[in-house]
């Protein structure tokens, strides 16, 4: 299991820990054509291209996580397990704690192989402690153990998208995603059945979310400048419960959150 971890986590590339801020855009056709442009020369697509994302989301019989995202609380946070690509038994899965303080995201995550899922999520993690997990991943663990002994968590929806994710040519830590045809569904939320759902239709074509570290590239805020383009709120879980799983309040929906 040990050795699983890490080197499943070398070869994908992927961190364990983030901290950074993100930024989305809300862009039509057109706009994502012309950034897709004017970025060329400054970054680069990721080894993966264009990749499919099944994230499954985690919620109290309440509705008690969204709601507070929704209510723009200073601290909030979100539990969720995420694939890339439909995953075989063998085949890498993060366990997710996603928390927004002030503006600043915190992202840590564990990886698991997807045959130990349905155990690790029956026992709230206990099962682990038999594998020589590092003790980054074991203090992770104690976090996701922490959060499922707070709140009854369950699987409430998962969503699928497509996604092209650029790095910097100067600075990989500075990231940019292009999400496209979002879609999701709130029965059979297994993971390995696939990524097929009802899509959403938000008023926009392309969700752009920056990710960075520090201040904006002085070629990328020119580039923003440029094109007009305005930083705007949007969650795709937030966006799936306001519009098809609250049903009882979808007509009080005034704004994309």
């Amino acid at each position: 299991m040990t050795d699983y971890i890490l080197e499943g986590a070398l070869e994908l590339g992927l961190k364990q820990v983030f901290k950074r801020r993100e930024y989305k855009y809300l862009l039509n056709a057109e706009e994502y054509t012309n950034i897709r442009k004017l970025l060329t020369g400054y970054m680069s697509e990721d080894q993966y291209g264009l990749t499919t994302i099944l994230s499954l989301y985690f919620d109290t019989p309440q509705y008690y996580i969204i709601n507070r995202s929704i209510e723009k609380a200073s601290y909030k946070s979100k539990f969720r397990v995420r694939s890339y690509g439909t995953p075989l038994p063998d085949d890498p899965v993060f366990l997710e704690i996603k928390k927004k303080i002030d503006g600043v995201v915190y992202k840590r995550r564990l990886e698991i192989p997807y045959e130990l899922l349905e155990p690790t999520l029956a026992t709230k993690t206990d099962c682990l402690e038999k594998y020589q997990l590092t003790v980054a991943d074991n203090q992770i663990r104690q976090e996701i153990k922490w959060l499922f002994g707070c709140y009854t968590l369950a699987p409430k929806a998962l969503i699928t998208d497509e996604r092209v994710a650029l790095f910097a040519n100067d600075d990989p830590d500075f990231r940019v995603t292009f999400d496209f045809n979002v879609r999701f569904r709130d029965n059979d939320l297994i993971l390995g059945h696939g990524g097929n759902g009802t899509k959403i239709k938000p008023p926009f074509e392309t969700i752009m979310e920056v990710k960075a570290t520090g201040a904006y590239p002085i070629w990328f805020s020119n580039i923003i400048a440029n094109l007009h383009l305005v930083k705007g709120r949007f969650s795709k879980y937030g966006y799936v419960y306001q519009h098809y799983l609250n049903k009882a309040g979808k007509k009080h929906v005034t704004t994309i959150v």
